[in-house]
C-alpha cells in the first residue's frame, strides 16, 4: 500500500511537472511569437532598384533585425512587377498572417483601402500616397518638392550650357512634386545669376524601363542639356548608363546626373581619359523612406499604430534632403541658404 501511494504521488508529481513544463513552454512560445508581423509591398522596379524600394526595404530590414525578428516568418517583402499584383500581393500578405502591411507605392492606394475595409483589425500603411477616412490606414508622404527645389538650384548654379533636363517615371502627384520643385529651383537660381536656363521635361511612363530612360537621356544630352535630374525608379538606371557612355566616349564635354531617393554617388563612377576614376553624380535628393517605414513599424510593434493619420516628412522633419555631392562652393552655399529659408517658412515651394 505504501508503495502504491508513493507511486501515485510520483505520478502526480510527474503530471504536475509536466503541466508546469507545458505551461512554461506555452508562455515562452507566447513571448517568442511577435504580436506583429510585417509585410512590405514594393512598387515597380524590384527590391534592388537602387532607389525608393531599396531604401524602404533596407530601413525595415535593419529595424527588424534589431528587434530579433525572423526573415520570411516575421517580416518579408513582395515585389510588384505587374499592375494586377498591386492587389494580389496585399491579399497574399493578409492571407499569410502578416498583421501590418506597408505599401511603397501610391499606385496601390485603392488596393490598400479595399484590403483595410475588409480587414479592420489589421494595420495598413501607404508610403508616398494618401488614403483618407480609414481608421486602420496611416498615410505618409514626403515634401519632395523641397529637396527637388534644392536640386534645381544646384543645377542652375552648375550648368555650363544653361540647359538642364528632368526625367520622370510615371505622371502623377508624386513625380509632379519633383518636377514642380525642380523647375522652381532652376528658375530661382537663374534669377540669382541673371541668366535664362531652359528645362526639358519628359516622362518615361514607367518606373521599370532603363532602356527608355537611356533613350530619353541620350536625346536630352544631344539637344544640349548637361545636367539631368531623374525621378524614375529603376528607369533612372538608364540615365546613368547613358551619362557614363557619353563621359567615357567624349572627355571634352562632361555631362551630369542628379540622383534621387538615396545618395546615388556610387552610380556615377566612370573611367576618365587619364585612366583614373571620375564621377558624374552632381548631387542627389534623398528621401528618408526607411525612417518613415520604421516609424510606422515601430508604432505598430508598440501597439500605438497611428491609423487614420497622415504623416508628412519634409526638410524640417529630415524626411528629405540634398547631398553635398560635387557641388561648387558657390552652389552649395546657395543650397544651404535656401534650405534654411524653406525650413523657416520664408520660401514655400509649389507642389504643382
Amino acid at each position: 500500500m505504501k508503495k502504491f501511494v508513493l507511486g501515485l504521488g510520483c505520478l502526480g508529481l510527474v503530471g504536475l511537472l509536466a503541466a508546469c513544463g507545458q505551461g512554461q513552454a506555452e508562455k515562452n512560445a507566447e513571448k517568442e511569437e511577435p504580436k506583429q508581423k510585417f509585410a512590405l509591398i514594393l512598387g515597380f522596379g524590384g527590391v534592388d532598384d537602387r532607389s525608393f524600394n531599396q531604401a524602404g526595404w533596407e530601413g525595415l530590414e535593419k529595424w527588424v533585425e534589431d528587434k530579433g525578428l525572423t526573415a520570411k516568418k516575421d517580416f518579408t517583402y513582395l515585389e510588384t512587377n505587374d499592375p494586377q499584383e498591386n492587389s494580389t500581393n496585399i491579399s497574399q500578405a493578409v492571407e499569410n498572417g502578416f498583421t501590418t502591411v506597408i505599401s511603397l507605392s501610391y499606385l496601390q492606394a485603392d488596393a490598400i483601402k479595399e484590403a483595410a475595409e475588409q480587414n479592420p483589425k489589421l494595420n495598413f500603411a501607404l508610403i508616398d500616397g494618401e488614403v483618407s477616412d480609414q481608421k486602420n490606414v496611416v498615410s505618409a508622404t514626403f515634401k519632395d518638392q523641397e529637396s527637388a527645389y534644392l536640386a534645381g538650384l544646384a543645377a542652375a548654379y552648375s550648368t555650363k550650357k544653361n540647359q538642364v533636363g528632368f526625367i520622370g517615371g510615371m505622371e502623377g502627384p508624386v513625380i509632379q512634386r519633383f518636377q514642380s520643385g525642380f523647375e522652381a529651383g532652376v528658375k530661382a537660381g537663374a534669377e540669382d545669376l541673371g541668366k535664362e536656363i531652359s528645362v526639358n521635361v519628359q516622362y518615361a511612363a514607367s518606373y521599370d524601363a532603363p532602356d527608355r530612360g537611356k533613350a530619353i537621356a541620350a536625346s536630352m544630352y544631344k539637344e544640349g542639356a548637361d545636367i539631368i535630374y531623374q525621378a524614375a525608379g529603376s528607369t533612372g538606371a538608364g540615365v546613368f548608363q547613358e551619362a557614363k557612355a557619353r563621359n567615357e566616349n567624349d572627355y571634352s564635354q562632361k555631362v551630369w546626373v542628379i540622383g534621387v531617393d538615396r545618395d546615388q554617388a556610387d552610380e556615377g563612377d566612370y573611367h576618365m581619359e587619364n585612366g583614373k576614376t571620375g564621377n558624374f553624380t552632381l548631387t542627389s535628393t534623398k528621401k528618408n523612406v526607411g525612417a518613415a517605414v520604421t516609424e510606422i513599424a515601430g508604432a505598430a510593434y508598440d501597439n500605438k499604430f497611428p491609423g487614420g493619420e497622415h504623416l508628412e516628412f519634409g526638410l524640417k522633419e529630415d524626411g528629405v534632403n540634398l547631398t553635398r555631392g560635387q557641388l561648387s562652393k558657390e552652389a552649395y552655399q546657395a543650397v544651404t541658404t535656401a534650405k534654411k529659408q524653406i525650413i523657416a517658412g520664408e520660401i514655400t515651394v509649389p507642389e504643382k
